[in-house]
């Protein structure tokens, strides 16, 4: 069992899932603390994005708890913000960009007419500025490029300043003209949130973090700035 202190936010202790007789994670035990900066890569069906639901409580793994902390004391939840993989979203949902990000704020927000308060509104505006979108704002999803939905979503993820922000292939889709935007925003995030991202193209992303997962079916920290493979990761 990881150790617990002060700073300790989330703790997860024996997670274990398993889809029918596929085995995905094994015995997974880990602690993150306030204001780390998690960078996780591992191969294809490791159960690194498995592992960030489990964190999340989206899905209860077959053997195991998490628990969440704030000032060293048990609580019920955290603030997160999350970006799930695209292929996760149903882009038929007729709702549009607006819709999207401003469903990362509170839904009693909204006042009785059904509009936004002139608070909520800044807030949707700068977050549809930030991420480039403004321009799309009532256009639906599915008629959304892939990295113009990836950004939609990235918006909804951070536009209530969450203290923890789950990113999930977050570079996925989008143009590489954004990609150094995309950069800045995670770096400027991690200044205030603790932040966990799962991610292939590492090379920036290890430059941003404290702390490097490898995710195969089991987890092994790592103390070497590029960790693709288990015979990269210098323990």
């Amino acid at each position: 069992m990881q150790s617990l202190n002060d700073k300790t936010i989330i703790r997860g202790t024996g997670l274990t899932i398993d889809y029918g007789s596929t085995p995905v994670l094994a015995d997974v035990s880990l602690s993150i603390n306030d204001g780390d900066f998690v960078a996780i890569t591992g191969p294809n069906g490791g159960g690194k994005s498995s592992l960030l639901k489990v964190l999340l409580k989206l899905l209860k793994p077959t053997k195991g708890s998490v628990e969440y902390f704030r000032d060293g004391n048990s609580v019920e939840t955290l603030s997160f913000g999350y970006l799930p993989q695209k292929n996760n979203i149903d882009s038929r949902f007729p709702i549009t960009v607006e819709e999207v990000v401003a469903s990362g704020l509170f839904a009693d927000r909204r006042n009785l007419r059904g509009g936004y308060s002139a608070e909520t509104k800044r807030q949707i505006d700068d977050t549809l500025e930030l991420m480039g979108i403004a321009d799309l704002r009532q256009r639906v999803i599915g008629a959304l490029s892939g990295g113009q939905l990836q950004r939609a979503l990235l918006g909804r993820a951070i536009i209530s300043h969450p203290s923890v922000v789950v990113l999930d292939e977050p570079l996925s889709y989008i143009d590489r003209n954004f990609v150094e935007q995309i950069y800045k925003i995670v770096e400027q995030i991690s200044k205030t949130a603790t932040v966990i991202v799962v991610s292939h193209e590492m090379t920036v992303i290890s430059e941003l973090a404290n702390r490097h997962w490898l995710i195969d079916h089991s987890l092994q920290e790592c103390h070497a700035s590029h960790h693709f493979l288990r015979t990269e990761c210098d323990v």
